[in-house]
């Protein structure tokens, strides 16, 4: 068995890979499919802070709808099984209140244009799973972490190991995240559980952290303990606000709790690494990088 993603596959040999250029519509995968029994997509125009581009959800729809859907349609032709696709938790919505997690089957809520284009991608991969023998399943992930993480994450590993004191003590809310390790293998679950076709799962590490315990728990992990001040959530988004960082702000503040009972009952999985173990290999990493 091979999987395919954009031009990466799971054999051992770079003689293998397969590059393919631009993911959209018209990308042809003829080369990339030979001998093809599953596919893993996880290939995206993905969130980008600040975009200014005017028509920016066509921007996304070209490559997470039309790239997506596209290969999905040629995998069909080929008689590729099963196509597991990598959407986002943001299908469901900004964020949770009241103790009230997402579930893998509620109603979705997409805000964003990058939600909405994976939300559209979603809807045409069930319908191309109704008309051809390819079997779909989705898997929506929360913020994802690990070697290499990038964007907010990073920034906040980076003012720890500088001893930065942060204004996130206090910080009393709910977040699921998922390190890469957890997230493969449930992508491996969905190789190769027959009951994983044509379903949609949430994923998490199955342990949420308020903002504050992953910073003490992400300080330790770097060997710098974090220097919190307990200042109150509100006071900390206005000072956000007049500096032009509300949207991080709401991040760090904001709760976004993931429900992934679904997951563990039909696939009969469980996250195999605890929270501390994939921060300390994402610590191991950084350090490494940073040297």
């Amino acid at each position: 068995m091979r999987s395919i993603d954009g031009y990466a596959t799971n054999a051992a040999l770079p003689s293998d890979l397969v590059a393919v250029g631009e993911v959209d519509g018209s990308t042809d995968w003829e080369r990339a499919l030979d001998s093809v029994d599953v596919v893993v997509h996880l290939a995206a125009r993905v969130h980008v802070m600040r975009e200014t581009r005017v028509d920016l959800l066509s921007d996304y729809r070209c490559v997470n709808v039309g790239g997506s859907l596209n290969l999905a349609r040629q995998a069909a032709l080929v008689g590729v099984r099963r196509f597991i696709f990598v959407s986002s938790i943001k299908v469901n919505g900004d964020g949770t209140e009241g103790g009230r997690p997402y579930a893998a089957d509620d109603s979705p809520a997409p805000s964003d244009p990058y939600s909405i284009s994976k939300y559209e991608a979603e809807i045409g991969l069930s319908q191309i799973s109704l008309e051809t023998p390819l079997e779909v399943a989705i898997i929506r992930p929360p913020l994802v972490y690990g070697p290499g993480v990038k964007a907010n994450f990073l920034s906040l590993a980076r003012w720890l190991r500088k001893g930065l004191p942060l204004p996130l003590g206090a910080i009393d809310n709910r977040r699921s995240f998922v390190g890469v390790d957890n997230l493969a293998d449930l992508i491996v679950a969905t190789v190769c559980n027959p009951a994983a076709a044509n379903q949609t799962f949430l994923v998490s590490d199955g342990e949420d952290l308020s903002t504050t315990d992953l910073l003490q728990r992400l300080g330790l992990a770097l060997g710098k303990p974090a220097r919190l001040i307990p200042v109150p959530a509100a006071v900390v988004m206005a000072g956000a606000a007049l500096i032009g960082q509300d949207d991080m702000a709401r991040r760090l503040l904001g709760s976004l709790e993931v429900d992934i009972s679904k997951t563990r009952r039909v696939l009969n999985w469980e996250p195999p690494f605890t929270v501390d173990e994939q921060l300390e290999k994402m610590a191991l990493h950084l350090l490494a990088s940073s040297e």
